[in-house]
């Protein structure tokens, strides 16, 4: 069975976009960029909703051949091509390039199937997609790299669940620029004992 991680960068104040849909607030380290690119490598199938997926292949198939990219950038961009891509999209997208499979039925159930086979990691992005994945309690991972900023309001990382989910810290680290690594994994549910 495949584990499922959901991790994104995101504000003090838990948004990983602001109202307008900017995500450029973040404070950028060479370190923190390094980090990213070894958890991407590590995965197998990136799992991604419309909005995230235009992000991405709006600037990633060619992030590469930018001028001034950096070595890190250059392996992202490499990876993020390479790597097995599935987008879920009802019905803005209907083909997608750089191994990329379009999904226009259930996601949960395609997720679901998914995570069943056998394989490595798979990453979910994009907040709508990722909420219906918790809510199916489908990850395993969360990994929560914090910026200090407050953006006010936006697309908030976490989404409205429909019952508590229980955490366990498996690490926390510091970037620079004061960003906060925290990473969690699932932890089985706690019945209370009505006493």
């Amino acid at each position: 069975m495949r584990k499922l991680i959901y991790g994104m960068n995101l504000s003090l104040d838990g948004y990983i976009a602001a109202t307008d849909g900017d995500i450029g607030w973040g404070a950028s380290s060479d370190e923190l960029f390094q980090w990213w690119l070894e958890r991407e490598q590590a995965i197998d199938l990136f799992l991604y909703g419309r909005r995230l997926w235009e992000t991405m292949s709006s600037h990633w198939p060619t992030g590469d051949q930018r001028p001034g990219a950096t070595t890190a950038e250059i392996e992202f961009a490499r990876n993020w091509r390479e790597t097995p891509k599935v987008v879920f999209s009802s019905r803005t997208i209907d083909k997608a390039d750089w191994d990329t499979r379009v999904v226009t039925g259930d996601a949960i159930a395609e997720i679901t199937r998914l995570k069943a086979e056998d394989g490595g990691p798979m990453r979910v992005g994009g907040a709508t997609l990722a909420g219906a994945a918790m809510r199916a309690g489908l990850v395993d991972e969360y990994e929560v790299v914090t910026h200090p900023v407050l953006v006010g309001s936006g697309t908030p990382f976490f989404t409205t669940l429909d019952s508590r989910a229980n955490l366990n810290l498996v690490e926390t680290r510091t970037f620079p620029g004061g960003v906060v690594l925290t990473r969690y994994e699932s932890a089985p549910a706690r019945h209370s004992t009505g006493t």
